[in-house]
């Protein structure tokens, strides 16, 4: 199962994932850094982002830190990667 590395920030206009040149993966994320709803957010828009069911998800670290580690089950690693691909030609300003 992929493991995701990421920085999350919160309380942006709408949810977005980017992978800058050094691998580096950013989720700006709309809900605010309170009661959970940024981490709840998070674990839905990524499992929007990689077609895999909510449940499948795992926040393994970082529940109330901006660096986070979510498993992704259910998902290849080859299609991990596609979708990381396909996001890193999306740059954060």
């Amino acid at each position: 199962m992929p493991i995701l590395y990421l920085k999350a920030k919160p309380n942006a206009r709408h949810n977005q994932l980017a992978v800058a040149l050094d691998g580096t993966v950013t989720v700006r994320l709309h809900a605010p850094a309170q009661d959970g709803k940024a981490n709840a957010c998070l674990l839905a828009y990524l499992a929007e982002v990689f077609g895999v069911s909510k449940s499948s998800l795992t926040l393994l670290s970082g529940h109330t830190a901006p660096f986070k580690k979510v498993e992704i089950g259910g998902l290849s690693e080859a299609i991990f990667q596609a979708v990381l691909a396909k996001c890193s030609s999306r740059q954060l300003p």
